[in-house]
């Protein structure tokens, strides 16, 4: 019974941490998980982003990220592009936190 708590417990804290968007911006393309490009428009975005100034409010997959200071800390590692083009996620920073969400889900796996 105690080990199915703890394994219960892991899985829970596990779970918890899975969706978290803690995001470090690297130098290079080479080094990114995910292309991001930054939209200056909400309509041109597939992701509307609310920079977070706690990483406790960095929660689950919904455009609020918090950015890390070492890559380590990161669920994801993402790299800024010049060109919508070259980018796997087009995203829009908001001004409040209440409009951040994703506004085109099937680009939603790719902060998991």
């Amino acid at each position: 019974m105690k080990k199915l708590l703890i394994l219960a417990l892991t899985f829970f804290a596990l779970e918890l941490c899975a969706g978290a968007q803690a995001v470090y911006a690297v130098n290079y393309k080479s080094d990114a998980d995910v292309k991001v490009y930054v939209a200056n428009y909400k309509s041109d975005a597939d992701l509307a982003v609310w920079k977070c100034p706690y990483k406790s409010d960095a929660e689950g997959n919904k455009g609020l990220w918090y950015f890390v200071n070492y890559s380590s800390d990161a669920k994801k590692k993402i790299y800024f592009v010049d060109y919508k083009s070259d980018a796997d996620l087009v995203i829009w920073f908001a001004s409040y936190k209440s409009d951040a969400g994703w506004l085109r889900k099937e680009k939603q796996h790719l902060m998991y």
